[in-house]
């Protein structure tokens, strides 16, 4: 993740995974200015605003952004075999306690 600030309190993102990029921030001249570079190296496709990267979902309203990971996990249940299981509030004790004894992890 790259964040570039202006003098004036404008921010610039941009973040890469692998061949993925998403620009975002508020200073919409830097971004441009980062999107013609970036088309003047590299093959670029513009997919327009982001609605899905690595496992997340995101939607946008008029009260912010929602993010979640929905898909990914039905995807994964799916994957598993797992679709028929029934879920759980809390799938492990929440008064279970973890200790370390000689670099060993035991359940308290």
């Amino acid at each position: 993740m790259f964040v570039k600030w202006s003098e004036t309190g404008r921010v610039a993102v941009l973040i890469v995974y692998v061949d993925d990029i998403i620009l975002s921030g508020n200073d919409e001249e830097e971004i441009c200015r980062l999107k013609k570079c970036l088309a003047s190296e590299f093959e670029v496709k513009e997919l327009g605003p982001l609605r899905y990267f690595l496992g997340m979902e995101v939607a946008r309203s008029k009260k912010g952004i929602y993010v979640s990971q929905r898909k990914y996990i039905l995807d994964l249940l799916e994957e598993t075999g797992m679709t028929g299981c029934r879920p759980s509030d809390t799938p492990i004790d929440p008064n279970l306690r973890l200790a370390s004894i000689n670099k060993v992890l035991m359940w308290v």
